[in-house]
C-alpha cells in the first residue's frame, strides 16, 4: 500500500477523477509492479479488503481467477465501486472463472443496471467467442426494446453486444445496422482521430470492412 501511495500522481487522478475512477496511479507502472509480484491469490485477496482503488485494480492482476467462488465474484462485482475496477474485474477474472456463465445470466436479470453491465460485458464475449447456444435474435429484441432509455454504463455494455453480433454473424447484420440506425444511441460521441466510432451501425460497417480488406 505506501509503494502505491508512492506511484500517486496528482495529474493522473485528476484525469481519471473525470471518469470516476478515485486513483492517481499510473496504469503502466501499476501492470510493473504486477509483473514484479506475479500471481499471489492471498495477497490479491488482502489488496481488495481495502477498498482501495489502485489496490483493487493490482488484485485482478495477481491473482488466480479460478481460485475465486461464485458467491464471492458476485460479492466482489457488487462492491467494485468505480469503474475501472468494474472493468478489470469482469474481464481479468470472471471472463476467466469456470462461474462465468451463471453469473452471466444473473447479473443479465439483476435490477441494478451496472451489475446488469458486467452481464451484457459477458455475453459480449459469448457472441464473440462461443457464441453456441445463445438465441442471437432473442438478444437483439432484448437490445431494441430496452437500450434507448437503458443507464449510461448498461447502454453502452448493450451496444456493444449490438456490434458485436452485427460484426461476427452476417445473418444478423442488417437487423443489427437497422437497430442501431433507429435507435441512434452514441450516434453522437465524439471520436478522436483514428478511432471509430462506438454507433454502432458505423462501428460494425468499419470493422466488417477491415476484416475484408
Amino acid at each position: 500500500m505506501a509503494e502505491l501511495a508512492g506511484l500517486e500522481d496528482p495529474k493522473v487522478r485528476e484525469v481519471n477523477e473525470r471518469h470516476g475512477d478515485d486513483h492517481g496511479v499510473n496504469l503502466g507502472k501499476l501492470r510493473a509492479v504486477a509483473k514484479r509480484l506475479k500471481t499471489q491469490q492471498e495477497l490479491a485477496r488482502r489488496l481488495w479488503e481495502t477498498e482501495d482503488t489502485a489496490a483493487r485494480l493490482l488484485t485482478t492482476l495477481i491473482c488466480r481467477p479460478k481460485a475465486f467462488g461464485r458467491d464471492e465474484l458476485d460479492a466482489m462485482l457488487r462492491d467494485a465501486r468505480t469503474p475501472k475496477v468494474h472493468d478489470w474485474l469482469v474481464n481479468y477474472v470472471v471472463k476467466k472463472s469456470p462461474h462465468s456463465e451463471e453469473l452471466r445470466l444473473a447479473w443479465s436479470a439483476d435490477p441494478d443496471p451496472v451489475v446488469a453491465s458486467a452481464g451484457w460485458a459477458l455475453t459480449v464475449e459469448r457472441v464473440a467467442k462461443r457464441p453456441e447456444g445463445l438465441d442471437l435474435a432473442e438478444l437483439l429484441d432484448v437490445i431494441e426494446a430496452e437500450m434507448k432509455n437503458a443507464p449510461d454504463r448498461l447502454q453502452w455494455a448493450m451496444n456493444h453486444c449490438l456490434a458485436q453480433i452485427g460484426i461476427d454473424h452476417a445473418e444478423h447484420r442488417a437487423r443489427a445496422i437497422d437497430i442501431g440506425e433507429r435507435l441512434e444511441v452514441l450516434k453522437d460521441y465524439p471520436t478522436s482521430p483514428g478511432c471509430t466510432s462506438p454507433f454502432a451501425p458505423i462501428w460494425i460497417t468499419e470493422i466488417v470492412r477491415r476484416q475484408h480488406a
